[in-house]
């Protein structure tokens, strides 16, 4: 029983690591983007992005968000396989990035997998690599609804005010 309680709660943390991820590069919060990948982790996001360490991953993302208006991901379908402090993911990410182009506005959709390798040391989750896997995109020219001016994209985020752990 205990086996399966471990389990379960470092499948939750794992969970949680993929969770942060999102928030961070949502809310261009680096430190925490850091504090997904370990130190040495390395990420390949495809031939015609990003390719090095995983924090500078984060660096890259976060750097290029600032040239959009908003952006929003989600990550879905989390298989985990744990191997005593090692384990293995795949996390479908749903991500939409809105911009401007030549003063309109459009939108950007893609649909990936993240297929990561972790490690926990001194009791910390972390990604050891990711793979991040595009299988589709699609971008539009799209006429917004209302304006969203509550949102922030920085610790000014309602959502800080709440999750002060984060």
């Amino acid at each position: 029983m205990a086996d399966t309680a471990q389990a379960v709660a470092d499948k939750q943390a794992i969970t949680e690591q993929l969770y942060r991820y999102c928030r961070s590069v949502d809310r261009l919060d680096v430190p925490l983007g850091h504090s997904v990948f370990h130190e040495d982790a390395t990420a390949d996001y495809g031939p015609s992005s990003y390719k090095g360490s995983g924090r500078g991953a984060i660096d890259y993302i976060c750097k290029a968000h600032l040239n959009l208006k908003a952006h929003s991901h989600q990550v879905t379908n989390v298989l985990i396989e744990l191997d005593g402090e090692s384990a293995a993911s795949e996390a479908y990410v749903m991500a939409a990035l809105r911009g401007e182009r030549e003063g309109k506005p459009f939108q950007l959709q893609v649909w990936a997998r993240y297929c990561d390798t972790w490690s926990r040391r001194d009791g910390h989750w972390a990604i050891d690599h990711r793979n991040a896997v595009i299988d589709f995109d699609t971008m539009s020219e799209v006429t917004p609804v209302h304006e969203h001016d509550w949102t922030r994209r920085d610790r000014e985020d309602p959502s800080y005010a709440i999750l002060k752990g984060l």
